[in-house]
């Protein structure tokens, strides 16, 4: 990033936060994104679930604020720089690599809003505590920084999807060697329209998180009567 810099300053070209923002707008989206978060938002609340989004990127947080769906995000951790007092880049802020989207794992986990939180990310949360538990999580990665990621969200009983770009043949070997090596879970192609593959595995995994979550509930409504039943049998 720092060499995003001096390049800039060497040609003479102003990296200034607008327009990051202006590029953004120019960022061609995959076929039915515009469209996925009403839809899964609706899905969800019809089983009584809430459903957040966030953005986990190597890319430029200014660029993705410029985005037409970057209102649907709860939160997004992203590559940022520090501005000066008109809007133009001097310094790197924050840069992301595949560590950095593991960290930002455990601040969604913990409900952690601000990137550059080091305190709060390090306090001890019960895990029943924590706002998003990683056994709810559904993580989407297209990118090599995503695979620690990915790998981790699986191995906490999370559900992780590979996703390519549409007739891209490497692109799909690649994504398809993460599920033969047990690094994820679905591979799918990065069409998110209702009728395609990432809708039926997402509502799926939705219809799973919905019905565990049930279970876990009956199963401590019955040790809740079988405590209190108890305690009245040692009066």
């Amino acid at each position: 990033m720092n060499l995003m810099i001096m390049e800039a300053k060497a040609k003479g070209i102003s990296l200034k936060r607008d327009s990051f923002k202006q590029f953004g707008k120019d960022v061609e989206l995959f076929k039915g994104v515009k469209e996925w978060f009403g839809i899964i938002n609706r899905y969800g609340k019809e089983n009584d679930l809430e459903i957040k989004h966030y953005i986990n990127s190597s890319g430029m947080k200014e660029m993705i604020e410029g985005t037409e769906i970057a209102k649907e995000f709860e939160a997004i951790y992203a590559c940022s720089f520090i501005y000066n007092v008109d809007g133009i880049a001097y310094w790197p802020s924050i840069a992301v690599d595949y560590t950095t989207k593991t960290q930002f794992l455990f601040k969604i986990n913990k409900g952690i809003k601000s990137v550059s939180d080091n305190i709060a990310i390090n306090e001890y949360v019960p895990d029943d505590e924590r706002p998003v538990p990683f056994k709810q999580m559904i993580y989407f990665g297209d990118g090599e920084t995503d695979i620690p990621s990915m790998k981790l969200v699986k191995e906490h009983g999370g559900n992780s999807i590979a996703v390519y770009k549409p007739r891209d043949g490497n692109k799909k070997i690649i994504a398809e060697k993460l599920i033969s090596e047990n690094r994820v879970n679905f591979v799918c192609p990065a069409d998110y329209s209702e009728d395609k593959e990432i809708y039926k595995v997402v509502t799926t995994i939705i219809d799973k998180i919905k019905s565990d979550y049930d279970f876990e509930n009956l199963q401590k409504l019955h040790k809740a009567n079988a405590d209190k039943s108890k305690s009245k049998n040692n009066k």
